[in-house]
C-alpha cells in the first residue's frame, strides 16, 4: 500500500480565489477575476459551458467589473501591483487587446456605471478633488466628459441613477458609521433619511421606478433594515427589519418586481426575497456561509459568489430551488474531511459585554498544543465563516486558531461598531486580553505560550498587545500593521483623511491618547521574537509603518525578521508571494513550537 505525506503549504495555498464576477445581460457569458494562473486575471465562461478561458494576461487585480447592457463588451478596473490607483479599460468579450477608457496617472477611480444605452460611463474619481472626490459622465463615442457631482464635506460617491437617468443616487462617507444617501435631480439634493443629529448609515440603495427608491439603513435603529423613499411625496418608510440582523446589499429584478437582500448576523449571511407586488417575503437557502456578491438576471436567475470556512470562493447559479456550482474551487489534493469548521463561542469581556469568536481547533491527529491568537483587520470588519487557506494550512500543521470579534466589529449593530472609533488602543485591546484569559482559563493555552498574529488592524493590535501584554506570548507576527498612529493618520489615501479624526483621532486634540494607543510607544516591552511582513506598494498602511518599528527594534538588539514584498500592496495578489509569506510564517512559528516540545 502506498502512503503519502501530509499536504504541504503549496497544496493549501494553491487554492484559487475569486475577487469579483459579472454575468452578461443575455446570460451567454460570465467573467470573473481569479488567480487561476497564479496571478489575478479575467477569465470567461461561455454559458452554459462552465469551462473557463483567459481573457487578460496583465496579472493584476480587478476592481470594478461590469458588462455593456447589450452584452458586447466588458468594463474592468485594474491597479498596478496593489497600489489601488485603479484605471478603467474596455475588454472584448473573448479577450484580447484592451482599450484604455479612464486612465489618469496617480488617481483613484471607483464604481463604474454604464448608461442604459451603454454610450456613457459614469464613475467617481480622486482626480481634481482627492479628499472629497468628483464624479463624471464620459461619452464613450466622443471621449467628452462632464462633471456631474462635485464632492464636498466628505468623500462623495456616485452610486446609481433612475431608469430615466434624470436622478442621480449618491452617498457621502463621513465615517464607516456615518454615511448618508442622497438623490440629485437637477440642482436639488434630497437626503433620503429623515434629518437627525444622530449618526447613522445607509449601506445600499436602488431605484425601482423613477420616483421610488429602496434603501438599507440603520436610521433610528441599531441594526440595518429595509426602507423606502418616495421622491414624489418625500416620504421615508420602514419596510422590513429583522432582530439582531443587518441587511448588507440589495438587488432588484425589474421583470418580476422582486427585491433580493443579503444580510449579516454575526459570522454568517442570509439571503431573502421580497415580492413588491404582494409583499410576500421568503428566506432562500444558500450553498455558503458568506455571500460576497449576488447578481440577478432579467430572467430571474440568481448568480451568487460566496464561500464558507471549509469551502473556497465559488460562483453558483440558481434557476429554482437548486444551486449549481459554476466553478469547482477546492483545496487541491486535500479531502474536505481534513478541513476544520470553527466553533462559535462567546466570552465575557472586562465590562461584561459578550464577545463572539470563532475557535478553529486542530484535529486531534494533527494538534501540536499550540494556539494562534488572531485579531482581525478592519477594525470595522469581522472574522466570519469565510475561507482562509492560511488558516486551514496552520490547522493541518497542528495549530489551533482563536479569532475574536472584539468591539468595533461589524455584524453586531451600529453601537458595537462605533465602540472602536477614537478608541483603537483601549476597549478592543481589553476585549482581546479577555479572550486570551478565556483561552487560559478554559485550559486551551498557557500564559506566555501563545502565538500572536494579525494583519492590517490585526497587525496593529498584534503590535500593541505585544507592547502592553508581552507576558501572554512567545512570538508575534505582524502583517502590514500600523505602528505609529501619527504617521499612519498622515499617510493614508487623501479620501480617507477626512474620516480620521472620528475613526482614529486628531493628532493635536488627541495627542496624549494617540501616544498611548501607538504600538511604537512600547518598544521597551516588545521583548518577544517578531516577524514583520509588508507590501512595498501598500497605500493604506504604508511601508514606513513597518520600516520604523523594525528599525527601532533592531536598534535595541531585538529578535525581529522583516519580509518586504516589492510587488504587493495591502494583501497578497500573487500566489508565489502568498506561498512565500506563509512558508516564512510557518518556519518562524516552528522555531517556538520545537522549543515547547523539548520542554
Amino acid at each position: 500500500m502506498i502512503t503519502f505525506p501530509k499536504p504541504d503549504v503549496e497544496q493549501f495555498l494553491r487554492t484559487f480565489s475569486i475577487a469579483d464576477f459579472a454575468v452578461s445581460p443575455d446570460e451567454k457569458h460570465l467573467v470573473f477575476s481569479t488567480n487561476l494562473s497564479g496571478k489575478y486575471n479575467l477569465w470567461g465562461m461561455d454559458l452554459p459551458n462552465s469551462f473557463p478561458y483567459p481573457l487578460t494576461s496583465i496579472d493584476q487585480s480587478c476592481q470594478g467589473l461590469i458588462y455593456d447592457k447589450k452584452s458586447r463588451f466588458i468594463i474592468a478596473g485594474f491597479d498596478q501591483d496593489g497600489n489601488e490607483n485603479t484605471q478603467f479599460y474596455g475588454v472584448p468579450l473573448n479577450g484580447g487587446t484592451m482599450k484604455k477608457i479612464v486612465n489618469h496617472e496617480n488617481t483613484r477611480n471607483f464604481m463604474p456605471k454604464l448608461s442604459n444605452d451603454s454610450k456613457k460611463l459614469y464613475y467617481t474619481t480622486s482626480r481634481g478633488n482627492p479628499s472629497f472626490l468628483n464624479s463624471y459622465c464620459l461619452d464613450l463615442e466622443s471621449g467628452q466628459e462632464r462633471l456631474v457631482l462635485e464632492g464636498k464635506d466628505a468623500a462623495t460617491y456616485l452610486f446609481g441613477f433612475s431608469p430615466d437617468e434624470e436622478t442621480l443616487l449618491y452617498y457621502k462617507h463621513f465615517a464607516n458609521t456615518y454615511t448618508l444617501l442622497y438623490a440629485k435631480k437637477g440642482n436639488e439634493d434630497i437626503l433620503l433619511t429623515p434629518p437627525t443629529e444622530k449618526q447613522h448609515t445607509v449601506n445600499d440603495g436602488v431605484f425601482v421606478s423613477d420616483s421610488m427608491i429602496y434603501l438599507l439603513t440603520d436610521y433610528d435603529s441599531d441594526f440595518t433594515y429595509l426602507a423606502s423613499y418616495n421622491l414624489e411625496t418625500n416620504e421615508f418608510s420602514k419596510v422590513k427589519e429583522l432582530e439582531n440582523e443587518s441587511f448588507t446589499a440589495i438587488t432588484y429584478n425589474k421583470e418580476n418586481q422582486l427585491l433580493y437582500l443579503t444580510s449579516q448576523k454575526g459570522v454568517e449571511d442570509q439571503l431573502y426575497e421580497i415580492n413588491l407586488q404582494n409583499e410576500n417575503w421568503r428566506n432562500i437557502p444558500v450553498p455558503c456561509s458568506v455571500i460576497n456578491k449576488l447578481e440577478v438576471a432579467a430572467s430571474g436567475t440568481l448568480y451568487l459568489f460566496g464561500m464558507s470556512a471549509t469551502k473556497p470562493h465559488n460562483i453558483y447559479k440558481n434557476t429554482g430551488d437548486e444551486w449549481v456550482s459554476l466553478t469547482k474551487y477546492t483545496v487541491p489534493g486535500v479531502d474536505s474531511n481534513e478541513l476544520v469548521e470553527p466553533d462559535i463561542i462567546t466570552y465575557p469581556s472586562f465590562d461584561g459585554r459578550e464577545i463572539e469568536s470563532l475557535f478553529f481547533r486542530a484535529k486531534k491527529e494533527n494538534e501540536n498544543g499550540e494556539v494562534i491568537f488572531w485579531p482581525h483587520g478592519g477594525p470595522q470588519a469581522a472574522e466570519r465563516k469565510f475561507f482562509r487557506a492560511s488558516f486551514q494550512f496552520f490547522l493541518n500543521n497542528g495549530y489551533s486558531i482563536f479569532a475574536p470579534n472584539f468591539r468595533g466589529s461589524t455584524g453586531y449593530g451600529l453601537e458595537f461598531m462605533k465602540m472602536v472609533e477614537g478608541d483603537w488602543g483601549n476597549g478592543p485591546r481589553l476585549d482581546n486580553v479577555a479572550g486570551l484569559d478565556w483561552l487560559i482559563e478554559q485550559g486551551h493555552a498557557q500564559k506566555g505560550n501563545i502565538l500572536l498574529m494579525g494583519g492590517s488592524f490585526g497587525g496593529y493590535m498584534a503590535l500593541l498587545l505585544h507592547g502592553r501584554h508581552a507576558d501572554y506570548f512567545k512570538a508575534v507576527v505582524d502583517i502590514f500593521g500600523p505602528s505609529n498612529l501619527f504617521s499612519f493618520i498622515n499617510s493614508v489615501p487623501e479620501d480617507w483623511k477626512p474620516v480620521m479624526d472620528q475613526w482614529v483621532g486628531n493628532p493635536e486634540k488627541d495627542k496624549e491618547k494617540l501616544i498611548e494607543f501607538s504600538p511604537i510607544t512600547y518598544l521597551e516591552s516588545m521583548i518577544k521574537p517578531m516577524l514583520v511582513i509588508q507590501g512595498a506598494n501598500d497605500p493604506r498602511v504604508v511601508k514606513e509603518e513597518s520600516d520604523q518599528i523594525v528599525q527601532a527594534l533592531k536598534d535595541k538588539g531585538r529578535d525581529v525578521d522583516y519580509l518586504l514584498l516589492e510587488d504587493e500592496g495591502h494583501g497578497f495578489s500573487k500566489k508565489e508571494n502568498e506561498i512565500a509569506v506563509y512558508q516564512k510564517i510557518l518556519s518562524f512559528l516552528k522555531r517556538f513550537t520545537a522549543v515547547t516540545e523539548k520542554v
